[in-house]
């Protein structure tokens, strides 16, 4: 609800700014009230970040997969465009992995960006690999 501010949320889920802030409320006489699925759904949809989806699925050791895969152009599909494009990744690969040891330590956030990027180098390979059996037939 930060990221989308409370007025917001109020407009979006249709609730009150008072029954939003009772769902989200510590206090134990509010111990009882959970914010209704619609609710959270209708809020996350305009967040920048679904947190709750997210939290829901590190409770079940669930890694959430976003794919941010947005090309500027399609790919031809040709070696030559899969070897840019995996030039690409591994820099980006790279550029985390520098960003995650700076301090000495990977954060757990630094190690879910490295994880993202290593599967996002993946796909490319996979992109490739199929490219190069297409070619090979």
């Amino acid at each position: 609800m930060k990221d989308v501010g409370l007025e917001a949320a109020a407009q979006l889920s249709g609730r009150s700014k008072a029954s939003l802030n009772r769902y989200c409320s510590t206090l134990p006489e509010h111990a009882d009230r959970f914010m209704p699925i619609d609710v959270v759904a209708a809020i996350e949809a305009a967040a920048p970040f679904p947190h709750v989806t997210h939290a829901l699925a590190d409770l079940r050791g669930i890694i959430p997969a976003h794919d941010d895969q947005r090309p500027n152009a399609p790919g031809s599909g040709s070696v030559n465009s899969d070897v840019i494009a995996l030039s690409q990744r591994c820099a980006m690969l790279i550029a985390e992995d520098q960003t995650a040891i700076e301090d000495g330590s990977i954060s757990v956030n630094e190690a879910r960006r490295l994880l993202n990027e290593t599967l996002a180098l993946q796909r490319v390979l996979i992109d490739m690999k199929l490219n190069l059996e297409r070619e090979a037939c």
